[in-house]
């Protein structure tokens, strides 16, 4: 792999490895229609994906008190969870992954998803022990678009910002990873190629079965 600049590869959850609007979607519709808050999917791509779940209820529930926001989207994340163990990777990420490990680069997962999360989802995907490090939003002091949650990640690594490549699916994701200094790659799961592109990234792929990615790894 001569002129291979990365020494490591940077995933975000949802979205990214997995299609998961379809999961977090109905549990946002759960727990905002009873506060006359009705979500559909144009709604929840504005207004939702993406976000913070602290933001979320922020912004569309003002009038709350941080525990009583806080309850609704815990109560949001438990429903879930439940709906989890269904989960399946994108397609071709799993053989994607497998290429990336037989090249000896490190990886590392950066999400706003809450912990409790992250381990209900990896072990539906089947990657529970697979990467190097975990960033958690409780970890850090800003969620993305902040910069701050791949900062850490580089830090863990102590790696240079050119050392690193990140693969989001979201404007606010890929806001935080090119903040951060690191070339990014965009998942068009969730969101219009054209709308990631201007968010910064230099490369769009619709899942991980697209050739140019298997190119930019060399496999």
């Amino acid at each position: 792999m001569t002129g291979w600049p990365y020494r490591t590869l940077l995933f975000d959850l949802d979205g990214t490895l997995a299609e998961t609007d379809s999961l977090h979607l109905p549990t946002w519709v759960e727990v905002l229609l009873p506060r006359g808050i009705e979500v559909d999917q144009a709604f929840y791509k504005e207004n939702i994906s993406g976000r913070s779940n602290a933001e979320i209820v922020r912004d569309l529930l003002p009038g709350l008190s941080d525990e009583e926001g806080r309850s609704i989207f815990e109560a949001k994340e438990a429903s879930f969870r439940k709906r989890a163990v269904d989960l399946e990777p994108l397609p071709g990420l799993l053989d994607f992954l497998e290429q990336v490990k037989n090249r000896g680069i490190m990886t590392g997962l950066v999400t706003n998803a809450p912990g409790e999360n992250v381990g209900a989802v990896l072990p539906a995907l089947k990657l529970q022990d697979f990467f190097d490090i975990i960033v958690l939003s409780e970890e850090v002091e800003a969620v993305k678009p902040d910069p701050a949650p791949y900062n850490e990640a580089l830090k863990k690594l102590d790696l240079a910002p050119e050392e690193a490549l990140a693969f989001e699916d979201s404007v606010s994701g890929i806001a935080s990873s090119v903040a951060a200094g690191i070339p990014t790659v965009g998942i068009a799961s969730t969101q219009e190629p054209d709308k990631l592109r201007k968010a910064g990234v230099f490369m769009v792929a619709r899942d991980f079965t697209d050739p140019k990615l298997r190119a930019l790894i060399g496999a």
